[in-house]
């Protein structure tokens, strides 16, 4: 990381270009019935490459001083972005596959994935403490990208009831929390 801070490369530039490659993930992974394995793994690739530049741009801002206020949120605006195109592509292989329930699973995970990002936002706002719970955006990023590997043995359906499962539970969890700490003084 200390090499990486000495370039001229900025943190938003890493968050740019980590958004812009989990889109281009998610339209992979929508052309996989092109070439199913080609496209769900390509697809998974991609998701993490652009996840982890993800990781790599609030890294950066914080090891080379180059952070703003400004990088910081649109840092958070483009994850849910680069999450929200690859939960789309997945319902919408759900709904030319005709997969109704995973379909319906996929837009909870998507209300539930931005939920969980909302409630630590909104918990950190007030002085709280709120990254409480389950399912963190890396938890998220696993889950996907599992369920996009072994997606052609048809684990994707159930990646996807997974990740509903833990974005609500986390949700959950942190309302839980806030209110506790909000009683507790």
């Amino acid at each position: 990381m200390a090499h990486l801070g000495r370039t001229r490369i900025s943190p938003d530039a890493l968050t740019f270009a980590g958004v812009t490659i989990c889109v281009l993930a998610s339209v992979v992974v929508y052309f996989e019935y092109r070439n199913e394995i080609l496209c769900f793994w390509v697809g998974a690739a991609l998701f993490v490459i652009g996840s982890v530049l993800d990781i790599l741009d609030g890294a950066l801002a914080r090891s080379s001083g180059k952070g703003t206020t400004f990088g910081a949120f649109l840092d958070s605006t483009t994850d849910r972005i680069g999450e929200a195109f690859m939960l789309g592509a997945i319902a919408l292989v759900f709904a030319r596959d005709g997969n109704d329930v995973a379909l319906a699973f996929a837009f909870a995970a998507v209300v539930g994935s931005f939920l969980v990002s909302y409630t630590r936002a909104r918990a950190e706002a007030l002085g709280l403490k709120g990254d409480i719970g389950i399912g963190s955006r890396a938890e998220r990023v696993v889950v996907i990208v599992t369920g996009l590997v072994l997606a052609p043995w048809g684990v994707l359906p159930w990646a996807i009831y997974l990740l509903t499962a833990t974005a609500w539970i986390t949700v959950l969890q942190r309302v839980l929390a806030v209110r506790s700490q909000l009683r507790g003084g």
